[in-house]
């Protein structure tokens, strides 16, 4: 067996070997401590760098969905407030043309002129209605570029059939708009044709105006039933909404788990980590400390 001959440059070398291998775990520690994850690369920990990718890319779904929600919610929302003035606008129609029925002091013909003045303002404010927007698109037009979605004057449709429709979970779509002939109604049934038609005959043909008001009667029908179909499709949304959020708070906390240091584990570790390296220092000071300079003095 032989003898292997100890130099001070083999014990200096080792021992700088030794402290690079102690600064670098040191810096580890430090760097981990500072950024707050206890993954900062995949090969940090390839199976917890994998999970770290997989929780992400569902809290980015799951936040896309939530987003989708929020926008339904704008959307639903708004044609609630739409359809609820529109109702307003209906009833007071309908009062207005059972007064024009009327042998009473309606049957003058200033007080017939100033129903149909009202009844003809009350069709523009329900184009209006109809007109609504939500972040600059008509709620009631479908997917058109147009920027209305009925005529202001004539009140014809000029919206399209297409729904707008948004992503609010896995597999789960729900229609955020209302299509503008089902609520508003078609040709001469729809209800600006019968508002003209109750504002005409009001003064001309009053005995006209007891069909024009079961029309009118039963586009109010047709409104209600959209603003419970609305309110329906918005509880639905609302609740989505509610579960992406939850969704995204246990996700988060799963990927903290994960990916996110323990603090204080990490702070004691750091600090055994500095006693480590002092120690190795002086150490390293005490055998490499000896030399020929030394013996010379």
């Amino acid at each position: 067996m032989s003898n292997l001959r100890v130099t001070h440059k083999s014990i200096g070398i080792k021992a700088l070997q030794n402290l690079q291998t102690n600064l670098t775990s040191l810096g580890n520690i430090q760097q981990r401590l500072s950024s707050g994850r206890e993954i900062s690369r995949p090969s940090d920990n390839p199976g917890g760098g994998a999970m770290t990718m997989q929780l992400s890319s569902q809290i980015r779904t799951v936040e896309q969905y939530a987003r989708n929600a929020s926008d339904g919610e704008g959307w639903l929302g708004t044609i609630d407030k739409a359809l609820t003035s529109g109702l307003d606008v209906l009833n007071r129609a309908q009062e207005l043309t059972l007064e024009g029925m009327s042998n009473g002091s309606a049957s003058a013909d200033g007080a017939r002129e100033a129903i149909a003045s009202e009844i003809t303002t009350l069709r523009d404010h329900m184009l209006q209605v109809a007109n609504t927007k939500y972040l600059d698109r008509p709620v009631f037009g479908g997917t058109t570029t147009s920027p209305r979605a009925f005529d202001p004057t004539s009140g014809a449709y000029l919206g399209d059939n297409n729904p707008v429709m948004r992503t609010v979970g896995d597999d789960v779509n729900v229609r955020v708009d209302a299509n503008g002939p089902t609520v508003f109604g078609t040709g001469a049934s729809d209800v600006f044709s019968i508002l003209a038609d109750i504002a005409t005959d009001v003064v001309s043909n009053p005995t006209a105006l007891n069909g024009h008001l079961q029309r009118l009667q039963d586009a109010t029908a047709t409104i209600t039933t959209q603003v419970a179909d609305v309110g329906a499709r918005h509880n639905r949304i609302e609740r989505m909404h509610q579960n992406s959020s939850d969704r995204v708070l246990s996700l988060s906390s799963s990927l903290s788990e994960v990916r996110d240091v323990d603090l204080p584990a990490t702070i004691v570790q750091m600090q055994m980590q500095e006693s480590a390296y002092q120690a190795a220092l002086g150490a390293t000071q005490k055998i490499i400390q000896p030399s020929l300079v030394s013996f010379l003095r």
